[in-house]
């Protein structure tokens, strides 16, 4: 560490409660991007994060359009040319929150307690994104200037797939450019076993549709002769899986990377016990390719997952029908190197092999991410290592995350560049749902180690 990081990390600490009223300001906005109604407030969370930005002094500072929600960007380059310049990325919407989900304190009142901000957005992501807000701001208030350059790209359409973050990052190519990608929207299993993750899975969403007859019929009528759409789906449904719980589609998984022996070193250092996982699911056994522990089939394996079934009557009483219709909706989280598209096809075509010839089967594409996948030796992510080691106080482990973050493997594609996914959240903040929060612990080691990142990262291009 250099003393001008030092200085850094003091400022940090001697103004933790003006950060905190800060984070709790911009948490008190309820940036809501599935709802059209918070229109509003989603441009009003875009705009204050660019006053901010201009009050400590960024260079050009925008809210920037999309066809969607804005992107709010700002820059410090005043390290010059020959020094990295790193892009962080965040996005400032969050999902919904209302006290009847089981909130215990209104979500958009922000409040402290048990060492926890509670509030929508804690940790995904306003929380986490605010870290390197603040990690520059330390040095820039201290020393008058960073040790990179720095760039923020901070976008509000994360939490419905950011549909319109890849034409506004191929649009602006040229304003975005950096040496690597700092993300942190991610977690770690305890506060002392920080994690760096070098791979997120892709996904490929699917709904499956079965047409039976032309409109509901009377089962005692027509029951027996007309193959019930449900019965049809179901039977579809049970053969995507091997009877080793391997997925049946063929060709699914031609183009998956094997994992190393010293990534499943390393993932091991991470797993589950039976007991573990059947106490923090509820469920009554562990299921999966036995070939794999737990944690390699959660996050350094493909899936085929049904999310959602629907067909014929579900109200009160009986309806005695055979429902014209029956549906499915799937994901499938994808590895390096498989392709979304590509997956799609291998499910469709696989889906309409099976498919019996008393009904109509549809197969439609709703959404796809790539999947990430960057080596953990590289000089960024062995600096962020470094950084952990000496800001966090802890070596933290690299791992591969098992959820999907299409932006990752675009960002790298687009541009070129690694992305290092710092994650400062614990995985059981409870985002998405009721009562999210994030430790203050956290929040202020976070920024921390944020700062020796960069100092970190100056080191690379000295």
């Amino acid at each position: 560490m250099t003393q001008l990081s030092n200085a850094a990390r003091q400022y940090s600490r001697t103004h933790a409660e003006q950060f905190r009223k800060e984070l709790r300001d911009f948490l008190s906005i309820p940036s809501i991007s599935t709802d059209p109604t918070h229109a509003p407030d989603m441009r009003r969370a875009a705009e204050w994060l660019a006053a901010h930005m201009q009050d400590l002094n960024l260079e050009n500072v925008q809210v920037m359009e999309t066809a969607g929600y804005p992107v709010a960007y700002g820059e410090w380059l005043g390290a010059g040319p020959d020094k990295p310049t790193v892009l962080v990325y965040g996005h400032y919407d969050v999902v919904p929150a209302e006290m009847a989900d089981g909130w215990e304190t209104p979500p958009f009142e922000p409040v402290e307690k048990d060492g926890k901000i509670y509030a929508r957005g804690a940790t995904d992501d306003k929380g986490q994104l605010f870290i390197h807000v603040k990690a520059l701001e330390s040095y820039l208030k201290t020393a008058g200037h960073a040790p990179v350059n720095v760039k923020f790209l901070i976008e509000g359409e994360e939490e419905v797939a950011s549909p319109n973050l890849v034409p506004f990052i191929k649009e602006h190519l040229d304003l975005l450019m950096a040496d690597v990608c700092i993300i942190s929207d991610t977690s770690m299993r305890t506060i002392e076993e920080p994690a760096i993750l070098h791979s997120l899975r892709g996904m490929t969403y699917v709904e499956v549709e079965v047409q039976g007859p032309t409109d509901d019929l009377h089962s005692g009528l027509w029951g027996g002769a007309v193959h019930n759409p449900a019965l049809a789906l179901v039977e579809i449904l049970g053969k995507l899986y091997n009877p080793d719980n391997t997925i049946a589609v063929p060709g699914f998984y031609d183009d998956v990377v094997p994992l190393t022996a010293e990534e499943r070193a390393m993932i091991a250092k991470t797993d589950l016990t039976e007991a573990q996982y059947k106490q923090s699911t509820g469920v009554p056994a562990v299921w999966g390719d036995a070939n794999y522990s737990i944690r390699e089939r959660i996050s350094a394996r493909p899936t085929l997952d049904i999310n959602g079934l629907w067909s014929g009557w579900a109200g009160p009483g009986p309806k005695t029908i055979v429902p014209a219709k029956a549906g499915a909706k799937l994901s499938s989280r994808l590895v390096g190197n498989q392709d979304p598209h590509k997956i799609f096809e291998q499910i469709k075509s696989y889906i309409e092999a099976i498919a019996p010839p008393t009904v109509k089967v549809t197969v439609r594409l709703v959404t796809t991410g790539k999947a990430a996948l960057f080596p953990f030796d590289i000089p960024e992510m062995q600096a962020a290592s470094r950084a952990y080691e000496q800001g966090w106080g802890a070596t933290p482990l690299f791992t591969r995350g098992g959820g999907s973050i299409p932006v990752v493997a675009e960002i790298a594609d687009l541009m070129g560049i690694p992305v290092v996914l710092m994650g400062f959240g614990l995985d059981d903040d409870g985002l998405h749902s009721p009562n999210e929060r994030f430790s203050i612990e956290m929040f202020h080691r976070g920024i921390e180690t944020a700062i020796v990142y960069l100092d970190e990262l100056a080191q690379l291009g000295s």
